[in-house]
């Protein structure tokens, strides 16, 4: 068979090791491999090249993508589904093994439906993808906050002041929960439960007055204050700008510096904030996405030699098992409560 592979959405590190895993195993079951420039854009414009070992020498350890990749939605675009549908007629292209979030695997899911072989392999830093436990990029994302917070607890103890630590996680808190938990944050704020401002100074202050000079607070750039806020009357998210992209995405940013501000005037410690924004997405990967990566690549392509389409690999437990897609879109896999609620036991 011939096999298009695409990364699509926001870059993540263990992206390489999964395009790797699919050339290797692909080019082993005798199937020939294309890649696709730039996510579903590629095409839509025909931009391929074909894939070999040479290709993928030397590229387990590097993040990004060799492949490049877009937020690119093609149901937003005219004859989006039309023009993917002749490009991959006219290629002689078989299948199609799509990398990406929630955004990338919904499209894979609606051209399944038209007709088209695809097979998803679940990717996001935000891990918030439903069916796996694990999606390519978390671990290195967390391992990456984690140390950020390391590094802020030392300052923030040194100057006696309240560090506040806004990462990435948009609509889920997994990455401030995780990060935050393995950092020792004293308070994290996540998108599914809108915190009291009131109620966050209230723990500072009572650690301050124990002799605790310094706080750590990671919140999560999709938090929000509860409605009854004066700071955010609407419980809204806070934006960089009102810009969308072509999945109705907002450009969130700025949770942080509002939630120092008030820290620092209600409280009367001083207060400042870290924006860690697209270092989360960098570097090299851990060992754990190294190694997820691989293993969900391998299984894509066994879904591919057993005809199984419109699936999904995942991680479920210890075993990568096959989900199909339609499970997985339509909505995001958000913190548990109970797992919030344990972490609020070592709050201040």
């Amino acid at each position: 068979m011939r096999i298009g592979i695409l990364t699509g959405g926001g870059d993540c590190p263990g992206l390489n090791a999964a395009i790797r895993a699919v050339v290797r195993k692909a080019l082993a079951s005798g199937h020939e491999i294309v890649g696709i420039r730039n996510g579903w854009k590629g095409l839509m414009s025909l931009d391929t090249f074909p894939l070999d070992l040479n290709n993928i020498s030397g590229i387990l350890p590097r993040g990004g993508t060799i492949l490049g990749t877009s937020r690119t939605n093609p149901y937003k675009h005219p004859d989006g589904e039309k023009k993917i549908l002749e490009n991959l007629e006219n290629e002689k292209i078989d299948v199609i093994v799509a990398i990406g979030g929630e955004d990338t695997l919904s499209v894979a899911y609606k051209l399944h439906k038209a007709g088209v072989n695809v097979v998803g392999i679940p990717k996001t830093i935000d891990n918030d993808v439903r069916g796996t436990d694990y999606s390519i990029g978390f671990d290195t994302a967390v391992n990456i906050a984690m140390e950020a917070i390391d590094r802020v607890h030392t300052t923030a103890e040194s100057h006696n002041r309240v560090a506040v630590v806004e990462v990435m996680g948009r609509h889920t808190g997994w990455i401030a929960l995780y990060s935050g938990l393995a950092g020792g944050a004293d308070v994290i704020l996540i998108p599914e439960k809108p915190f009291d401002i009131d109620q966050v100074c209230k723990i500072i202050e009572k650690r301050h007055a124990r002799g605790k000079n310094f706080s750590i607070v990671v919140v999560a750039e999709g938090a929000k204050f509860k409605v009854e806020e004066q700071v955010d009357k609407d419980g809204t998210l806070i934006v960089q700008d009102l810009r969308v992209d072509e999945f109705g995405h907002v450009r969130l940013g700025g949770i942080g510096n509002l939630v120092a501000d008030q820290i620092e005037k209600r409280t009367g410690m001083e207060a400042r904030a870290t924006i860690l924004g697209h270092i989360q997405r960098g570097g090299s990967p851990t060992a754990f996405d190294r190694i997820l990566a691989t293993r969900f690549g391998v299984k894509a392509v066994e879904l591919i030699n057993e005809r199984k389409f419109g699936v999904m690999t995942a991680l479920q437990g210890s075993d990568i098992v096959e989900v199909e897609l339609y499970e997985v879109v339509g909505g995001l896999k958000t913190v548990n409560p109970e797992l919030f609620e344990i972490a609020e036991v070592f709050f201040g």
